[in-house]
């Protein structure tokens, strides 16, 4: 028998607070997710929100800290509070409060969407 939801959330938390935020988009994501980032903007299928991920996590210069605050998941959809703190190689800093919403199919990822906490 498989994860249930729980434990699949928490692996892809894990990989998340880590810093390997691409690697979680490459393992958990299925081939037709859909996201939606808090200012609307939305991505389609996984080899968009791969590349989109990897842009950003090249442009981060410093990790300050990824912090994970409270999960909660109930049958197909989960909810993760993180708080992530970069500084980033154009000099600039990020600091986001944001809430994930995940909606789950047989362990993937098929959509997700970015809310400020």
């Amino acid at each position: 028998m498989g994860q249930n939801l729980t434990e699949i959330v928490a692996a892809k938390n894990a990989m998340v607070l880590k810093g390997q935020i691409v690697e979680a988009t490459e393992k958990y994501f299925a081939e037709d997710v859909a996201t939606t980032d808090f200012d609307g903007t939305v991505t389609s299928g996984k080899a968009a929100m791969v590349s989109k991920m990897q842009g950003f996590a090249g442009a981060i210069a410093k990790v300050n800290g990824i912090t994970l605050h409270r999960v909660a998941d109930n049958g197909e959809t989960s909810f993760s509070e993180f708080t992530f703190d970069f500084d980033m190689k154009d000099g600039s800093k990020v600091l986001w409060h944001e809430i994930l919403r995940t909606i789950w199919r047989n362990g993937e990822v098929v959509e997700e969407q970015y809310f400020k906490a």
